[in-house]
């Protein structure tokens, strides 16, 4: 039984080691994001149509869960800008924004990416993490950076806009632009120059002035809540909420509460409805949280285990679900602050979750008069690095076809909405997979004079046989694929009526499945009407094992070679040597 617990709850093995030393360094890691993840948490609250409390919630039980299940010891868990977003499209179509219901719908949709995550962890089925390519994952990410910077609109401009797509936006805007309410507007810039400011330059003058680097760091992370709480002084004393200047307004105070809210209250269809949402953001929470942790471990040298890292996030949604907050994953930016303050174990996020505690209990009645437009600063300024326009250019420049559905991610989650987007993108992914695999590269290959190695005919000087015809086919024979190998020898044979034998050379075979092996014995019925022998070369052990299973070898009217060059040697004594051709 222990050895199952230290599986599924890594801290058994490394709490042991645990010392006042290592305490000391995740504290001090601890306050640090701690600085940075207050405001952090209020505005992807708002950023997910959620109550802001429920920011803080995110970031409190959901990382303590994770550092008894998770495997970095870096990693920074809870409320993202990304996952935000999602929540809120997906939740948005099954109740309004605000309500009990989206409340519920919301926790009930983090429950169902944390039971997804889990599950999948514990069947160690991380692969399905494949079925998003990074070409469409950048797509998806860039538009969805845009539709996060469209949404926080109207808390710059005082306006409502619509935000669930770049049409609805535009259209919203050109509508209400003679309405922009001028506090809100300065405010918001106000707090744009502020916060951009000091992640530019504090850190660069306060070690001009002498002090430490420590330091310099911890006043540069705290310099957004510092902002913040001079916006919440200046709208106090200035009395900007009574000139219009929305503001986040009663927090409640205290801590989370398990609750069954999301099965009490929610819309009868909303399971229905959230079922496949939850899936693309377990899938693509995921895909970021491996990407961010494998690239920590490395640095760091550590290791990390995948599946152990997706059931700690599954239970870390789970965790945000039953406390009434929505889904959660890994920042980036949160991370490496987590790394460059010094955090050695994952106890840093159980240490941030107590501090965050302490905040709740002790700050959220001071927090009713922040403006909501200090909070969207706070996001515009978060969502840069989502943001990779350029990537589009060296996609396209790499291959088109990945471009292509690059783009199509990209277009479809502008112009249409998050989940629609994301789902076009796993199944263009798919597609272009099967597309790509159905059309493998088969090349007419010869000898390169003086050596053993046959290359393309069309890129290299090589020598060639009248009566023998070289084929390299590189990739799987399977169902999608086999028609068209068919095809291509059938045209080999048009253009080669001199040909007596046909050698496959199976370097990059790896596998060969039922209907390609009903193609192998049509191709060997056609060539042996042709009078055309059909001959294997470099057959793998696993294929050749597969063909052995069959009857093919027994009826196959040539021979099966253990190099190519062998096969060549024994059948030139038929066919003299038509000497090197043009390379292309």
């Amino acid at each position: 039984m222990r050895p199952a617990l230290r599986h599924w709850f890594p801290i058994l093995a490394w709490g042991r080691r645990y010392s006042r030393p290592l305490f000391a360094q995740d504290l001090t890691s601890a306050a640090v994001v701690t600085l940075l993840l207050i405001p952090q948490g209020l505005a992807y609250a708002m950023l997910a149509g959620m109550p802001a409390v429920t920011g803080l919630y995110a970031s409190m039980l959901p990382p303590v869960i994770y550092a008894l299940m998770g495997t970095s010891t870096v990693l920074a868990v809870g409320p993202a800008a990304l996952r935000s977003i999602m929540s809120l499209a997906a939740v948005g179509t099954v109740a309004a924004a605000g309500t009990p219901e989206f409340i519920a719908a919301s926790a009930l949709l983090a429950l169902l990416v944390g039971a997804m995550l889990l599950l999948m962890g514990a069947l160690r089925m991380g692969f399905v993490a494949g079925f998003l390519s990074h070409p469409v994952l950048s797509g998806f990410v860039t538009a969805s950076g845009l539709l996060i910077g469209m949404s926080q609109a109207s808390h710059l401009l005082g306006i409502r806009l619509s935000s669930d797509n770049l049409t609805s936006f535009a259209r919203s805007l050109w509508l209400q632009h003679d309405q922009v309410h001028g506090l809100t507007l300065a405010v918001g810039l106000g707090a744009i120059v502020l916060l951009w400011a000091t992640k530019r330059w504090l850190r660069r003058a306060l070690l001009a002035t002498g002090l430490s680097g420590t330091a310099a760091d911890l006043l540069t992370k705290a310099a957004p809540l510092a902002i913040m709480v001079l916006a919440i002084v200046l709208t106090t004393l200035g009395g900007w909420s009574q000139r219009g200047l929305a503001v986040v307004g009663q927090i409640p105070q205290g801590l989370p509460s398990f609750t069954l809210q999301a099965f009490t209250g929610m819309p009868e269809d909303a399971l229905r409805a959230l079922m496949l949402p939850a899936l693309l953001i377990a899938m693509l929470t995921f895909v970021e949280q491996i990407s961010i942790a494998q690239g920590m471990a490395a640095k760091r040298r550590e290791r990390i285990d995948t599946s152990a890292e997706m059931r700690a996030m599954g239970g870390a949604n789970l965790a945000a679900g039953l406390t009434g907050s929505f889904a959660v994953g890994t920042s980036f930016s949160r991370t490496m602050v987590t790394a460059d303050s010094g955090a050695r174990t994952p106890a840093t996020g159980i240490l941030t979750a107590a501090l965050l505690a302490l905040a709740a209990l002790l700050l959220t009645p001071w927090l009713s008069q922040l403006p909501l437009a200090v909070l969207a600063a706070t996001i515009l300024l978060a969502i840069g690095s989502l943001i990779d326009l350029r990537s589009f250019a060296r996609t396209w420049r790499f291959s088109r076809a990945d471009f292509a559905a690059q783009a199509l991610t990209f277009a479809t989650t502008l112009l249409v909405d998050l989940v629609s987007g994301l789902t076009v993108g796993v199944v263009a992914s798919l597609a272009l997979h099967i597309w790509q695999s159905s059309r493998p590269h088969i090349a007419e290959v010869g000898n390169v004079p003086g050596t053993e190695h046959y290359r393309n005919v069309l890129r290299h000087a090589v020598i060639t046989h009248p009566g023998i015809v070289s084929l390299r086919v590189d990739g799987s024979l399977f169902f999608a694929n086999a028609s068209f190998l068919e095809d291509r020898i059938s045209a080999e044979m048009a253009n080669h009526p001199e040909m007596r034998h046909l050698i496959l050379q199976c370097t990059a075979v790896n596998d060969i499945d039922a209907s390609a092996l009903e193609s192998l014995r049509t191709i060997q019925q056609r060539l042996s009407d042709a009078g055309v022998l059909l001959h294997l070369s470099e057959v793998k052990g696993p294929v050749m094992d597969r063909l052995q299973r069959s009857d093919f070898l027994q009826h196959l009217s040539g021979r099966v070679f253990l190099t190519h060059h062998q096969a060549v040697l024994a059948l030139t004594e038929q066919a003299p040597a038509a000497g090197p051709t043009d390379g292309r």
